[in-house]
């Protein structure tokens, strides 16, 4: 009886040392495993299936995978990710354009169309230089390649037209310029401005604000190049009287800005504020400026170089 513990006793010890023994191999098979697919996913995948993946995610996570390594950053800063996709819009135009122009029982317009776009893509310029709608896509051309971080922006840089290295460079001085809180003599003139009183302002004031009285909508108010301020004709506020302006920049020791503001003739000054939607806000205690959106403005606004 003892005989046949102690044997079941050995059979289930060798059960038990197999059953590991097996349980490590298979840990180092898997591990083997792991080790051989823990490779770079642009070297397992290659560049082309990298770039497919790449162009489903958003343009900011597209942005981030610059910073991976090396062989990502050749993957995702290739302009085919950030060029914008207007080849539909070309064969639109040009379609529209001949048919417009020739009619519709032009029989070669087709044929000619698609070998003209077939051709290298600098000649998108041949095909529509010369033509009303030249400019119009050359405008589309150059906003559709931050299209995606221009939606639902009240003003669109005028550096975003500036010819850099690449199209990601284009990128992100745009994300830059749109942090910026410094504002320029050609962000004040290239955009129409807004006047409302406060809630502050005397009562006076106020009742003669359209838009406090829901009678109209808010006041305008103009910023020209040679300093002068103006206003709409018959603006119940404005009195005629000579308007100037000045932008105010005062640095500390280390080139941080100490002070900013806009003053209008001697009245109180003008804080500067940056919001969401990169349209910008004049304010004080009395009265405040806000920019009118105009995102669609034909060659953008702005500075031309970088300000930041």
């Amino acid at each position: 009886m003892a005989e046949r513990k102690r044997k079941r006793g050995r059979r289930r010890r060798m059960r038990r040392r197999e059953g590991q023994g097996e349980g490590e191999g298979e840990g180092e098979e898997l591990g083997k495993r792991q080790v051989e697919w823990a490779g770079d996913p642009v070297e397992a995948l290659g560049e082309e299936v990298m770039g497919r993946v790449m162009e489903l995610l958003e343009t900011r996570s597209v942005a981030r995978c610059t910073a991976v390594s090396r062989a990502w950053r050749g993957v995702a800063t290739d302009d085919r990710l950030w060029a914008p996709k207007i080849i539909f819009i070309l064969l639109f135009v040009v379609i529209f354009f001949e048919s417009y122009s020739y009619g519709f029982s032009a029989k070669n317009m087709l044929p000619k169309t698609l070998i003209m776009l077939i051709m290298p893509l600098v000649t998108e310029e041949d095909i529509l230089k010369g033509t009303r709608v030249y400019s119009f896509v050359k405008l589309m051309m150059g906003h559709g390649l931050c299209a995606e971080l221009m939606a639902g922006k009240a003003h669109i840089p005028r550096l975003t037209s500036i010819r850099t290295g690449s199209k990601l460079s284009t990128y992100s001085m745009a994300i830059m310029d749109g942090k910026r809180s410094r504002i320029t003599k050609e962000d004040l003139c290239d955009h129409a401005w807004e006047y409302r009183f406060t809630i502050a302002a005397p009562e006076y004031w106020r009742n003669l604000d359209p838009s406090w009285k829901h009678t109209g909508p808010p006041m305008r108010r103009y910023f020209h190049p040679d300093g002068y301020h103006s206003a709409d004709p018959h603006d119940a506020v404005w009195g005629g009287h000579e308007c100037a302006y000045t932008v105010i920049t005062s640095f500390v020791g280390d080139g941080r800005i100490r002070e900013h503001y806009v003053r209008i003739n001697r009245w109180p000054p003008l804080k500067v504020s940056r919001k969401d939607d990169w349209s910008w806000e004049l304010s004080n205690h009395l009265y405040r400026y806000n920019s009118i959106p105009e995102a669609d403005k034909k060659g953008c606004s702005g500075p031309l170089f970088p300000v930041w």
